[in-house]
């Protein structure tokens, strides 16, 4: 019998079209897990691979981040057989007297994350995770939410674990500093970068943790939170604009645009259409919000995201550590489960009794202002072109962030080995090399601008060499342009999408002067130089496992040589699913821009990205 590890994935089989549907796969997911619990049901320990926080808060994690999906599917009146496990897991990992406490409480520590989630339980189902256990019990869980909630919190999203927490504790009537719950509150607000866009803290970056953290927890607030009308009212409102930016991160099969870190939370991308749902935000009408959340879950649920035993796998298409992030433990991946959120919501609900609409045509492209991107709907597929994101303290921080366009249907590559420059992908990148061995790529910038739909930033691989890019779309092409100063020699490499390799070396390629091409079994990947001194082409296959959800890729490149002092490069990249009319497109690349009317239109209409407008 030949494994198919498509069928390990707890949601394989589910048609996921209703409510009932959603519900089954709470506890689908759920299951796998039990075998993990430890006798006294406080920690739940998944896998040996490490993270940067202790075992124990590893463990806590395991068993607090499927309360994400079993509240709410409690709430709605759905069944969970297992309250007695978590009851007596609360109990013994909040006793300091107990084998498996979870350990002492500190500032900015991982317990504080996993904490949120006890908060939210207490605050919705208190009659499953609260009432029944004993007085002495009841002692012990609100003094270690207590002090947790007493403590500093990092500050960006996690300031509203606190309020999640405080949540809790004031619907079972625990006394604890409210001015300290409304200082966070404060200073989540103050991230607000305008048109309903937030940034995760004092960063230049914004990325998922918007849409599933910024916008989830502020949503929860507004419908668990006593009083604080007026906040409310600008939660709701933010959410409201955002909603019509961010369906924009997703395409019309239902993935999500695959940027930033935290990629292994996977559906908790999805979870901001649920939470407009759970909060009665209206911001698109039901149908539409329903037809993105549940493509989304759909879509995933045809991906190896788990191992054989049902554990769903740090990774993201499929089990794969290299793009995971340092504070990923085995648990890390049930954040997915927030994505659950509307099943706290009654069957009759406006949004459960919607029938789903399809993702509306968008045929120009579509500016996303505060994030410095713009967003072109393709056939299949929305390509996001970006310039203002940078992260630098991270592993693949630079592909995560960095990259000049991310797509929801090809996703992106992690580089596997920095001292190979001939193996490297740098899909959506231009990468050099000063020693042909090392490399650099676009990291942090210099300057971020956005003019209409277009975008530019300047920014230094070396200190010595500096890089003009500005981006254009040109549905279903984009185009690149960089002008290169340098004061020595430098090797250039630059590629297009990475699309999924046939298993027995039946896919075509064409690689020629100035030009490359592969013909995938499901796509076409190309990459089309318009300088005035065209590169070499060139096609390759990636280093198996880089790519965040296929396996094993292919991709095309532009490779060449620059002399010390200026040079411009001027490329246009596109991919498209080998159904469409690819041979169209392919046979009309876009025409090389006038740089001197794209350096006019800039110094006229060009404003700093607002994410990357903060002075770091």
């Amino acid at each position: 019998m030949i494994y198919d590890p498509t069928k390990a994935n707890p949601l394989s089989g589910n048609p996921l079209t209703t409510r009932d549907d959603l519900a089954k796969a709470v506890i689908d997911l759920f299951k796998p897990l039990l075998p993990y619990f430890s006798e006294g049901g406080a920690r739940v320990r998944l896998g040996a691979a490490g993270a940067i926080f202790d075992r124990a808060a590893a463990d806590l994690e395991g068993f607090a981040r499927p309360l994400w999906g079993i509240v709410p599917l409690a709430a709605g009146g759905g069944h969970f057989p297992h309250w007695d496990l978590y009851r007596q897991g609360l109990a013994n990992g909040t006793n300091p007297d107990h084998p498996e406490y979870w350990g002492d409480l500190a500032d900015r520590n991982q317990r504080l994350v996993e904490l949120a989630a006890v908060g939210f339980a207490l605050a919705l189902v208190p009659e499953h995770i609260w009432e029944p256990l004993a007085d002495n019990e009841k002692k012990t869980v609100s003094a270690y939410l207590v002090a947790a909630r007493n403590l500093e919190f990092i500050d960006n999203n996690w300031k509203f674990f606190r309020v999640l927490i405080d949540l809790g504790l004031e619907r079972v009537g625990v006394a604890f500093d409210h001015g300290k719950t409304v200082a966070y509150l404060d200073e989540l607000e103050a991230f607000d970068l305008g048109d309903g866009w937030y940034r995760d803290g004092p960063v230049r970056r914004v990325d998922h943790y918007i849409p599933f953290a910024m916008h989830f927890y502020g949503l929860i607030h507004t419908v668990l939170a006593r009083g604080d009308e007026a906040r409310k009212d600008r939660f709701r409102d933010r959410a409201r604009t955002f909603a019509a930016d961010i369906r924009h991160w997703f395409g019309p099969d239902g993935a999500a645009l695959a940027f930033g870190r935290s990629q292994t939370y996977r559906f908790a991308a999805g979870g901001f259409w649920g939470a407009l749902a759970f909060a009665g935000v209206e911001a698109l009408p039901w149908a539409e919000i329903k037809g993105y959340y549940m493509r989304h879950i759909r879509w995933w649920s045809a991906l190896p995201i788990a191992d054989r035993d049902g554990v769903l796998s740090v990774g993201y298409g499929y089990p794969n550590l290299l793009m995971s992030e340092s504070y990923n433990s085995p648990g890390s991946p049930y954040w997915a489960l927030k994505f659950f959120l509307p099943l706290a919501l009654p069957e009759d609900h406006p949004f459960w009794a919607a029938e789903e609409a399809s993702q509306p045509e968008f045929s120009e492209p579509v500016v996303l202002k505060p994030a410095g991107m713009v967003a072109m709907h393709t056939p299949g597929n929305v390509v996001v072109l970006s310039s203002g994101q940078q992260h630098d303290k991270m592993r693949g921080a630079n592909e995560k962030y960095s990259k000049f366009a991310y797509s929801t249907r090809y996703a992106f590559n992690i580089e596997a080995d920095d001292r190979n420059f001939a193996a490297a992908s740098f899909d959506g990148m231009l990468g050099l090399s000063d020693d042909g061995v090392h490399f650099r790529m676009r990291e942090t910038l210099e300057e971020a601008l956005i003019a209409g739909d277009r975008l530019f930033s300047r920014w230094r691989p070396w200190q010595d060499v500096s890089i003009e890019t500005w981006l254009l779309p040109a549905n279903p092409w984009h185009i690149r342009i960089h002008r290169i100063v340098t004061p020595r020699a430098l090797s250039t490499v630059e590629g297009g999408f990475a699309i999924e390799r046939a298993d027995f070396n039946v896919d075509r390629s064409d690689a020629r002067e100035g030009r490359a091409v592969w013909y995938g079994q499901t796509d076409v990947s190309a990459i089309v130089d318009l300088s005035s001194r065209p590169r070499a082409g060139h096609t390759m296959s990636p280093i198996p496992n880089t790519n965040l959800i296929r396996a094993k890729t292919l991709l095309p490149q532009l490779r060449g040589e620059l002399g010390p002092g200026t040079a411009v490069l001027v490329t246009a990249a596109m991919a498209l699913p080998s159904r469409e009319n690819w041979a169209e497109a392919l046979g009309n690349p876009p025409a090389r821009p006038d740089i001197d009317e794209l350096e006019r239109h800039f110094r006229e209409n060009g404003v700093c990205v607002p994410a990357f407008a903060l002075k770091l």
